[in-house]
């Protein structure tokens, strides 16, 4: 149940993140990301007790004598190779990436996502052959065993109370009532500047303030704009409450005021199904543009953020002007907006 979980919130997590062309994701419920995401990392630390119990029980069978004893027990065993390993790459890829560390030379999503498939599949063959074992041995009395060891009771209890442990000391970096015992999580609710965790600072990201900035909107427009933060602060002001929730397992509500961004685009005479390209002052990195498409532009919540928590904008959230919109992962709410790139569907 727990792979099952992680593998599905993790495929909703990377084509939010990376949507091919027929997947257009609503921008309501505001917090399914957050939901989901919440689920696929904490839930993901918390099986890590419950793979490691699952490893330390089966140990003993990989120095059985021979080795194999035919064709189908030699593929049988060599099918659980891509499960242990792809497991353990997961988690221990997954846990590198949730502390921001990347020692290994490839790039982490396409690679999690990926060995999540073989892992998964290799899983089902898996419970797939021991299910017919099982089912083989119905109606045959097994020989009494004398218990060496722990008993399985005493086992099944302490895997649970471990994995319960991991839950309660994650959970609180997307569960805010709970902030406070988060002391595994990289990121806490109310924690960094203007009291919302930053990951990326403007210092990492090479942008600095600049008194001359101007928003572009052009492309597929009846009429280019370009508006200065004056412009922007001169047209009608709306207020939302809206999470920010990252990849990386943590989420944190925010109040945030600025100018919906459908009133920017009907301004320039934008199409009702065209596509915005959001690009970011950050002259490098994956993520310094992002594509948002009409079910999130036209939606009500879907700002320009000037003002967070009753203040103007922080150059590391994002002044003189970033992104926020619901049902959003963080890392497609771009910071330090330059230009908004208008094309047809």
């Amino acid at each position: 149940m727990s792979f099952t979980v992680a593998f599905v919130t993790g495929l909703i997590s990377h084509f939010m993140q990376h949507p091919p062309g027929w997947a257009v994701w609503p921008s309501r419920p505001v917090g399914l990301y957050r939901l989901t995401q919440g689920l696929h990392v904490i839930g993901g630390l918390a099986t890590i007790p419950l793979l490691l119990a699952k490893l330390w029980t089966v140990y003993p069978k990989l120095w059985q004598w021979p080795p194999v004893r035919s064709a189908g027990h030699a593929v049988e065993r060599a099918l659980v190779f891509p499960l242990v390993a792809g497991a353990l790459f997961q988690l221990v890829t997954g846990l590198f990436n949730i502390a921001y560390f990347y020692p290994f030379p490839f790039f982490f999503p396409a690679a999690h996502y990926w060995t999540a498939y073989i892992v998964y599949g290799a899983l089902l063959i898996h419970v797939a052959n021991q299910w017919a074992k099982v089912r083989g041995l119905w109606g045959t009395k097994a020989p009494a065993a004398r218990p060496v060891g722990p008993s399985r009771r005493g086992v099944l209890a302490t895997v649970a109370g471990a994995c319960g442990l991991v839950g309660l000391v994650t959970v609180g970096e997307t569960f805010t009532p709970l902030g406070g015992l988060a002391l595994l999580a990289p990121r806490r609710p109310g924690v960094g500047p203007q009291r919302l965790p930053v990951n990326k600072t403007a210092a990492a990201a090479g942008v600095t303030r600049d008194p001359a900035w101007r928003l572009a909107v052009t492309g597929d427009v009846t009429r280019e704009l370009s508006l200065s933060l004056a412009d922007l602060r001169a047209m009608p002001r709306h207020v939302v409450r809206l999470p920010i929730a990252c990849v990386e397992g943590w989420s944190a509500e925010a109040t945030w005021a600025g100018v919906r961004l459908r009133d920017v685009l009907h301004a320039a005479g934008v199409d009702a199904d065209a596509r915005v390209r959001v690009e970011s002052l950050e002259a490098r990195g994956r993520y310094r543009t992002s594509e948002v498409d009409p079910p999130h532009w036209h939606d009500e919540l879907t700002l320009l953020a000037l003002d967070l928590n009753g203040e103007p904008l922080s150059l590391d959230h994002g002044y003189p002007c970033r992104l926020i919109a619901p049902d959003r992962p963080g890392v497609l709410q771009t910071k330090w907006i330059a230009r908004l790139v208008v094309s047809r569907s």
